[in-house]
């Protein structure tokens, strides 16, 4: 609970991927994927319930040994590509009642640290707004970004300025999602239908610890991310 606010976490976790087979259950290290997330979720300060949203019964036997919640199964329509995620979202909020915070943690972002989570929360009580997500700084800066035609001309994707700098240290800062955390009033959620919007507001988190994990190479480098940062802790 934050001020008095009930806070519910929901790991989404379908069964199917196509990138990594079974990738919720990746190794990564000397755990499956999705317990980092669990960890980091059953550490915070301000989780008063922590569930799982999933269709496949061999993610929900390991989260629930993990320490999550497993409270139902989701419906195979929720449990498609096509299926949308603020869907998915608000499903979990409607079978689990009696919370006023919601907070998405996805379990491909296993370098998301209960500060973390905790910040982001902080962050939207703090401010008074419906909703706040992580974000870390773009990696490739949309001014240095081009379109390139059948003969090979260069076109600026983003228009500006011929005098301009295009020295990194000159650009604007600029961030993006990096899908690891997205907390919001539930109410807010049902009438906007939506996980972010204008009344968004950004959570940093810096980019050693924004890593998505979508291919086998982003397990490789998650490893060799924490284990850097544990040497350094």
């Amino acid at each position: 609970m934050i001020q008095n606010k009930k806070v519910l976490a929901v790991i989404p976790a379908r069964g199917g991927s196509k990138g990594i087979p079974n990738k919720n259950l990746a190794p990564l290290l000397d755990k499956p994927l999705i317990n980092w997330t669990i960890e980091a979720a059953r550490s915070s300060q301000y989780i008063d319930r922590l569930i799982l949203s999933s269709d496949d019964p061999h993610i929900c036997q390991l989260a629930e040994a993990a320490g999550c919640e497993v409270p139902f199964i989701r419906c195979a329509e929720l449990a498609t590509d096509e299926a949308k995620t603020i869907d998915v979202v608000l499903d979990a909020a409607n079978r689990v009642s009696g919370y006023d915070l919601l907070i998405l943690l996805q379990p491909t972002s296993p370098l998301r640290s209960s500060s973390d989570i905790d910040g982001c929360l902080e962050l939207l009580v703090e401010q008074g707004v419906h909703s706040a997500v992580s974000v870390t700084p773009v990696q490739e800066h949309p001014f240095l970004v081009y379109s390139m035609d059948v003969g090979a001309r260069l076109e600026p994707f983003v228009k500006i300025s011929p005098t301009a700098s295009l020295r990194r240290q000159d650009l604007p800062d600029l961030f993006s999602l990096n899908g690891a955390i997205y907390a919001a009033e539930i109410e807010w959620l049902r009438q906007s239908q939506a996980l972010v919007s204008k009344e968004t507001v950004g959570y940093q988190m810096p980019i050693a610890r924004s890593i998505d994990i979508d291919e086998k190479l982003d397990l490789a480098l998650a490893g060799l991310l924490f284990q850097q940062t544990s040497s350094h802790s």
